[in-house]
C-alpha cells in the first residue's frame, strides 16, 4: 500500500547461453528508495522478493538510446572483447542497466556491468 516512485537504475540480470543469446529467464532489479532501505514495505505479490545486493567491483560500458536485448548482448560482446582472457568476472550473468523513464526521448543511459570475481 505504499507507493515508493521509480527509481534508477532498472537493472536486469542476464544469464547468456552458450552463444552469448539470453537464457529466457531474467530477473528485473529496482533500487529501495532511501527512506525505505532500513524498513521496506513487504511485498503482496508474492514473485517480489526483497534482496540486499553486496557491494560489488564492475567492469562497465555505456551506451545510448532505446535499448533493446539485442543491444545488451551486442555490448556485452563488445566489453567481453575489450576485456580479454586476463580479466576475471562472473561468466554466468551479467547486469542490463537502463537509468531513464520511457518517454525521455534523447539523452539516453544505458549500461552492461561484469561483476569482477
Amino acid at each position: 500500500g505504499v507507493g515508493m516512485g521509480m527509481t534508477a537504475p532498472v537493472s536486469i540480470t542476464a544469464f547468456p547461453a552458450e552463444d552469448g543469446s539470453l537464457q529466457q529467464k531474467v530477473k528485473v532489479s529496482l533500487r529501495i528508495p532511501s527512506q525505505f532501505q532500513a524498513n521496506p514495505p513487504s511485498p503482496s505479490d508474492e514473485s517480489i522478493k526483497i534482496e540486499e545486493r553486496q557491494g560489488m567491483t564492475i567492469y562497465s560500458t555505456q551506451f545510448g538510446g532505446y535499448a533493446k536485448e539485442v543491444d545488451y548482448v551486442n555490448y556485452a560482446a563488445k566489453l567481453k572483447s575489450a576485456l580479454g582472457s586476463e580479466a576475471a568476472y562472473r561468466k554466468d550473468f551479467y547486469f542490463c542497466n537502463g537509468y531513464d523513464p520511457p518517454m525521455k526521448p534523447y539523452g539516453r543511459r544505458n549500461e552492461v556491468w561484469f561483476v569482477k570475481e
